[in-house]
């Protein structure tokens, strides 16, 4: 049953809806395309990407992908522990931490995966490609790069104070 409340506080969102046409000897077969982000907005966060005929199943089945697919991102408070780049394809997502009250400055599919992982402040910039698919992935390459303080001190054998 604990499973069943966990989804219910994950937030979605549609990043893109894609219309797709595939031409066969009858005529055009018609499908829909949806990316999906998924998140509880206090550092779990995945994506996924459904296909079918009508619009709400594919988000249904995006949804379900993007809720296999979640990596957790240590937070410090309302922004990140430290600047990462995130590549993916010709995308290329700059995250820096950003002090508090400053809000997310992201575009379109960057923003979306900020809210969704509960991130409030962070200053973001996206080069490169504008494909809705590869701007996600590459925000997710960044994100799964953050490590905290204490992951750091840990994997360098030293106390945080040291750090």
């Amino acid at each position: 049953m604990a499973h069943q409340d966990y989804n219910d506080e994950l937030k979605d969102q549609v990043i893109s809806i894609n219309r797709v046409t595939k031409v066969v000897k009858g005529g055009k077969n018609l499908s829909f395309g949806a990316l999906v982000v998924v998140g509880d907005q206090n550092g779990k966060v995945g994506w996924g990407m459904g296909k079918a005929r009508e619009v709400p199943s594919a988000i249904r089945k995006g949804m379900e992908k993007a809720k296999k697919s979640m990596i957790g991102v240590p937070l410090k408070g309302s922004t990140i522990h430290h600047g990462v780049k995130g590549r993916f394809g010709a995308g290329l997502v700059i995250l820096k931490p950003a002090p508090e009250g400053t809000g997310i400055i992201a575009g379109g599919p960057v923003r979306a995966v900020m809210e969704s992982v509960g991130i409030r402040d962070v200053v973001t910039k996206s080069v490169g490609t504008t494909n809705p698919h590869n701007v996600v992935k590459a925000t997710f390459d960044g994100l799964s790069q953050l490590r905290s303080p204490e992951a750091v001190a840990l994997s360098r054998g030293i106390s945080v104070e040291d750090l």
